[in-house]
């Protein structure tokens, strides 16, 4: 049973990188036929609002609602991501799969959640001061830029493996500045302007 839950919990991490992939391209990115909540909640109006530059962090008081997701998604994208996990826990007859997988997925979304809402709307949180939460930060932030990019928000291992991964920015732009954002520009762009502040 250990083993079982163990297991479980392992893989349904990467499953998770690649759902959260998986939605955010192709139902937060475009319209899916007359299904088009997702598409107007995140790319019509988050990234209208929140972009790459200095509007990356939260400018307006009232913008704040359009960081998180609406508070019933989180219900519904586990129903429907442990859907394989339901199968396989009844084809072994055991409740711990879809259990352990549901509990998982549930953390992966409250971080998912957490660490966006701190991306936004920074407060020098404890998470915000660790290279982990630094170097999501950038990745996101060239999400912000890049939209058909870094579709990852916790674990860009489906941006890794699907191509999407973006490091660093291919041209200079105007990016948003701060202690827990590190610098996006091109690397020869970097170079030139230390050698100019000199």
């Amino acid at each position: 049973m250990l083993i079982t839950i163990v297991l479980t919990a392992l893989f349904a991490i990467p499953y998770a990188s690649f759902f959260e992939w998986t939605l955010h391209r192709f139902l937060m990115h475009r319209p899916i036929g007359r299904f088009d909540y997702a598409y107007k909640a995140h790319a019509l109006v988050h990234h209208r609002i929140f972009k790459a530059d200095h509007t990356y962090h939260l400018m307006k008081e009232e913008d704040k609602r359009t960081i998180p997701m609406a508070w019933w998604n989180g219900f519904a994208l586990v129903l429907i991501s442990g859907i394989p996990f339901d199968l396989i826990g009844w084809y072994l007859g055991t409740w711990a799969v879809p259990i352990t997988a549901a509990l998982t997925i549930y953390a992966y979304y409250g971080v998912y959640e957490y660490l966006h809402w701190c991306m936004h709307l920074p407060k020098r949180r404890g998470v915000e001061r660790t290279g982990v939460f630094f170097r999501l930060n950038g990745h996101h932030v060239l999400h912000h830029r890049y939209m058909g990019k870094n579709f990852n928000v916790v674990l860009p291992l489906a941006d890794l493996c699907l191509g999407t991964l973006l490091l660093r920015s291919k041209v200079a732009f105007a990016q948003v500045k701060g202690d827990t954002v590190p610098n996006l520009q091109p690397r020869e762009h970097t170079r030139r302007d230390m050698f100019v502040s000199v």
